[in-house]
């Protein structure tokens, strides 16, 4: 199965159109979409929960349908375009993935595993980022597991790892979350496949 790109021009136009015929669309703003984009964020990883192949089909589409949204508001403001918005994540990932598109003139080098693929992707956009501190570009509305489990991996790859020790609830978790680091476990994900289990009948 191969994707013929059409798709995706055709739902391009239709955006515009929609921003040009529809009051309602016409009348969003990149902050009036913010809380849409975090709901279909969410209701994707609720499809991604349940392996329901179809229902992740569906909120795909949603979650590309405020992709498109903010693109095409973007195009109208002159700030961007969505040929941009792609453009940008091409070169990022030519840059990030040099196991797989050797820099010009340079022999491409064997894929290697996981872990080490994963640890020079890191080491790139570190020094891409220029960060003055761990917790610099960490969005503050991150959930809490996850932000515990990022500041743990930036403090790591500084070289100044955190002391998760201590006996209030915070530490423990802390404590936890630097558990699951080690056994290659993301504590959202788990906590999320906990609590889901217990509420299926």
């Amino acid at each position: 199965m191969t994707a013929s790109g059409e798709p995706l021009l055709e739902f391009l136009d239709v955006m515009r159109r929609l921003r040009a015929e529809c009051s309602w669309k016409a009348s969003q703003t990149h902050r009036s979409l913010a809380r849409y984009l975090l709901e279909e964020t969410h209701e994707t990883l609720e499809a991604i929960d349940t392996g329901d192949a179809e229902h992740l089909r569906e909120e795909l589409g949603d979650l590309l349908l405020q992709v498109y949204f903010h693109a095409v508001i973007a195009e109208e403001s002159g700030e961007f375009t969505l040929d941009d918005v792609a453009a940008d994540v091409v070169a990022k990932m030519h840059r990030r993935n040099p196991h797989v598109f050797a820099p010009e003139g340079e022999e491409r080098a064997e894929g290697g595993d996981p872990a080490a693929i994963n640890e020079a992707w890191e080491a790139i956009k570190a020094a891409e980022k220029s960060r003055s501190s761990i917790t610099d570009g960490l969005p503050p509305g991150l959930p809490a597991l996850l932000h515990a489990d990022k500041v743990l991996d930036r403090a790591a790859r500084a070289g100044t790892p955190l002391d998760p020790a201590g006996d209030d609830l915070g530490s423990r978790l802390l404590a936890l979350v630097a558990e699951a680091r080690a056994a290659g476990i993301d504590p959202e994900q788990a906590l999320r496949d906990a609590v889901r289990a217990r509420l299926s009948p």
